[in-house]
């Protein structure tokens, strides 16, 4: 039972993804990639080995994904119709940057894949000049192909896991087993969320829309009354407030100073007429007192 388990994970091997094998070497081999066919299976998921080429036009997956800027003269109006343009569609606005009304904005749509290009054409409507267009398409049919094979061989892998985990009587058995289910189960995980995700990318269109403010409306968003009005009240309290500072800092600092020093003054006016006249007094008592006779 147990070799059996091992035949069948050397069998889901084959339908997993890419990644390093380690033998009992120590060497690595390639277990395959999800990009490639799975062995035995062409492009179909059936047998044959028929190649990629013979897939109808029709059925093929093709991913799209587009930017367009658009010079508008008012970006919120555009935006609004942006907004009603994926609405109509079928699609939505996945995300969505918008700045200030001189600022531009960026909306990521996400339309159906088939209109696509009616979308594109809907926003060359638009009021405004389309300033840069750029569009890609990605063929994933191949890989959603081959990611359909692989999780064929996988399930198919883990019905027969489940059939010997059931009839497993040995605990060592029934580890080795649950083991492999474990990971053949982890490796369609895997595979389903690659499947859905590219099934997703392929059916809608991720389209990206930046609207840029035109000449106009960027002159008339420079004025703002109501700022201006902001600006200047709050030039005003500043003004209030220096004053204020100032004559804080005058009537603690400096008026204490002004005072030590006019009172130093007046002291200097009251002494220095005595100090002349007292100076003044010995040299007039030389000059005046007689000569001594011999």
């Amino acid at each position: 039972m147990v070799a059996i388990a091992l035949v069948l994970a050397a069998c889901a091997s084959a339908g997993a993804p890419r990644g390093p094998a380690t033998t009992g070497t120590g060497e690595g081999k390639d277990l395959g990639a999800v990009g490639a066919p799975a062995p035995g299976f062409d492009s179909a998921g059936g047998k044959g080995g028929a190649d990629y080429s013979s897939t109808d036009l029709a059925a093929r997956r093709i991913v799209k994904t587009g930017e367009i800027s658009i010079e508008v003269p008012n970006v919120s109006s555009a935006m609004s119709a942006v907004r009603a343009l994926a609405l109509e569609l079928g699609g939505y606005v996945g995300s969505s940057q918008v700045g200030t009304l001189d600022q531009s904005a960026t909306l990521t749509l996400r339309i159906p894949a088939a209109k696509f290009e009616d979308a594109i054409t809907r926003l060359h409507k638009i009021s405004g000049t389309v300033q840069t267009e750029t569009t890609k398409e990605e063929d994933v049919t191949s890989a959603i192909v081959d990611l359909a094979a692989r999780l064929k061989n996988l399930q198919a892998s883990e019905e027969q896991y489940r059939l010997l985990l059931a009839k497993a009587v040995k605990v060592e058995d029934i580890l080795a087993v649950q083991s492999h289910l474990d990971d053949v189960q982890g490796q369609i995980e895997q595979l389903q969320a690659q499947q859905k995700e590219l099934t997703g990318l392929a059916d809608l269109a991720t389209l990206t829309v930046t609207l840029v403010p035109g000449a106009v409306q960027q002159a008339t968003g420079k004025w703002d009354p109501g700022k201006t009005i902001s600006d200047a009240f709050a030039a005003l309290v500043d003004g209030v407030q220096g004053a204020a500072n100032g004559a804080i800092w005058f009537a603690i600092v400096w008026l204490p100073v002004l005072i030590l020093l006019a009172i130093l003054l007046w002291l200097l006016r009251r002494l220095l007429p005595g100090l002349r006249r007292r100076a003044a007094k010995p040299a007039e008592l030389a000059v005046t007192a007689p000569p001594e006779e011999g």
